[in-house]
């Protein structure tokens, strides 16, 4: 049977870590915590529920992930994060699985997420399948400024796992603002070093589209007043990249 180890990044604060290692304790081998100076007790909570804890500073969403994955003893990887669980049907799936993990192959969750106490089923946020659990001999995170991505052989499969991953990603409006700010910067900057201009067409048809998209097209508006927000700041998340972009380009 293959041994998985289960890696968790944080950053600034981890409230629901405790919830996140109880998910995964009775699934995987391993659990290891990559922490980037977290202003709570991350660290030693998950020390405290069996973890092995590292502080490192950040240096990238794909560079910290990679740096995690190489502390762990076993090849197979769960990566989650901090503020996800798994449901039962997923931990009970994934134990059932062990003895039958294909190197060639990576394994997709769906992610159902909580916005401000309610689940999101449209918009673009459901399904929402990440690839989750893979062999680190042969798939790495890029480095990419935001929205990392995994690096995988063309020639793998993808398989869908049964169950959820809930993601419980901001308990309020103001959080998700934050977040946009700090994406959209990074974002910009991502952009301008890969050669990518700002214009007045992506600057404000993209993110008109996006939130027609999202909110028509993707039926955001059946998740009623968070399904409107949602879409909205997603929107403004592409106008404020594309606006630091033509910033940074004018310099």
């Amino acid at each position: 049977m293959s041994k998985i180890s289960a890696v968790i990044i944080t950053y600034n604060e981890s409230a629901n870590i405790a919830r996140c290692i109880s998910s995964l304790k009775n699934v995987v081998d391993e659990i290891i915590v990559s922490d980037s100076n977290s202003t709570d007790e991350t660290k030693n909570i998950a020390e405290q529920l069996g973890a092995k804890a590292f502080v490192r500073a950040f240096e990238g969403y794909g560079a910290n992930k990679n740096f995690a994955n190489d502390q762990a003893t076993n090849n197979w990887i769960f990566s989650i994060d901090a503020d996800e669980e798994l449901d039962k049907k997923l931990a009970d799936y994934i134990l059932s699985i062990k003895p039958h993990l294909n190197e060639t192959t990576v394994y997709e969750c769906q992610r159902l997420n909580n916005y401000c106490g309610t689940w999101i089923n449209h918009g673009g946020w459901y399904p929402d399948k990440k690839v989750r659990l893979f062999n680190k001999q042969h798939v790495k995170w890029d480095l990419a400024e935001v929205h990392e991505t995994l690096e995988i052989p063309a020639h793998y499969n993808k398989q869908l796992l049964k169950g959820k991953l809930l993601h419980y990603s901001y308990t309020s409006v103001a959080r998700h603002l934050s977040k946009i700010e700090k994406y959209s910067t990074r974002g910009a900057e991502e952009a301008f070093k890969k050669g990518k201009k700002s214009s007045w067409v992506k600057l404000y048809l993209s993110p008109a589209f996006r939130f027609i998209r999202d909110y028509i097209f993707k039926l955001g508006f059946l998740d009623g007043k968070f399904g409107f927000i949602i879409a909205k700041l997603t929107a403004k998340e592409v106008y404020l990249k594309y606006s630091k972009l033509k910033q940074i380009q004018s310099k």
